[in-house]
């Protein structure tokens, strides 16, 4: 569909007949009034050289022919071009059903413990969790998929996203560390809180996956949940790991570190927003998770629509600057070769 995006510039059109009418009535005005004669004038030394330098080039017949259509063209491009023609092209954007899923992911330094063996080796819990939180997202085709990660500080990674394997490669390239060795649970709560009250209610999720207990942060973990609780969102909470002494690398070697996971806590931020709280190490940990968001109301599917503009400007404003290249070069027009008789030439 063509439009205008500044329409009334469209009233310059009419500019320049206004103007020779003007001109019209203004000559026909003077030449019916009686011609005085100065009292008083400048006279200068060379006045008829003057008036050949200030002299208008004669209208010939050739450039009255031109300009006739020529220079109309030009004021109507040029016209056109500034109410900045735009051709728009509908696009339909559809969200379906779904829910509106946000993923905490603990990446504090004692997500480097090796308490779990894959394949008869040690492996460290953030690659545990990956792998749980990797298989949570396919089976999240739908849903609307955000990851924030919290170590002493918490930022958002990946929006919310119907993409979800953008969300999963995002994941995959997380390393410990990135965002320090505390643990601020509260601050990805209230980040998460801050990120979910802006879609509608009814299937705001936060999924909270942690290792220990929170040692930092400007928000109290439980001020937090009852924040998210007061904006409807459940938190559903995932422990990973295991109390007491666990082997983690430190300088190049192995060593036996406390740890502890504050289950009690986790507990008590899933009671307070209606959630749930599993462990990792239960195998069917993930499809109680499945089951209790299933159960949740969706998000009803809303389509937009939406005019993407396409400037179209710049043909009416060449169209312009040809007719003026072309006063500028033929002022009097193309000329015809004049083609002398042959005798004439012999002589």
């Amino acid at each position: 569909m063509l439009s205008f995006h500044w329409p009334w510039f469209g009233l310059l059109l009419p500019v320049p007949l206004l103007a020779w009418l003007w001109g019209r009535w203004r000559v026909r005005s003077r030449d019916h009034r009686p011609a005085q004669v100065p009292q008083d004038a400048l006279l200068h030394p060379a006045l008829e050289r003057l008036g050949e330098a200030f002299a208008s080039r004669p209208l010939t017949p050739a450039r009255l022919r031109q300009w006739r259509w020529l220079l109309p063209l030009v004021w109507t491009a040029l016209v056109l071009a500034l109410m900045r023609p735009q051709w728009l092209q509908l696009h339909r954007e559809v969200s379906t059903r779904g829910h509106d899923i946000l993923l905490a992911i603990d990446v504090s330094r004692s997500m480097e413990a090796l308490d779990f063996s894959a394949g008869g080796r040690r492996v460290p819990r953030l690659a545990v969790v990956k792998g749980v939180v990797s298989r949570f997202i396919d089976g999240r085709q739908g849903d609307r998929i955000g990851l924030v990660l919290f170590g002493s500080h918490a930022y958002v990674l990946s929006p919310l996203t119907q993409d979800v394997q953008a969300v999963k490669a995002l994941l995959d390239q997380v390393e410990t560390r990135v965002a320090g060795d505390g643990t601020a649970m509260g601050d990805a709560i209230g980040l998460g809180v801050r990120k979910l009250r802006e879609r509608p209610p009814g299937a705001r999720v936060m999924v909270l996956v942690t290792d220990g207990e929170s040692t930092m942060g400007s928000l109290p973990p439980r001020v937090a949940a009852r924040l998210a609780a007061a904006e409807g969102i459940r938190i559903y909470t995932i422990g990973v790991g295991s109390k007491g002494l666990v082997p983690i690398v430190e300088n190049g070697r192995m060593k036996q570190v406390r740890m502890e996971l504050d289950e009690a806590l986790l507990q008590a931020i899933a009671r307070e927003t209606g959630g749930a709280y599993f462990r990792a190490t239960d195998t069917g940990a993930l499809e109680q998770i499945y089951h209790r968001i299933d159960r949740l109301e969706k998000t009803e599917g809303r389509s937009r629509s939406v005019m993407v503009p396409t400037p179209l400007y710049r043909w009416p404003l060449a169209v312009a600057m040809a007719g003026l290249l072309w006063l500028g070069l033929f002022p009097d027009g193309l000329r015809r070769p004049q083609w002398a008789p042959a005798g004439a030439r012999d002589g």
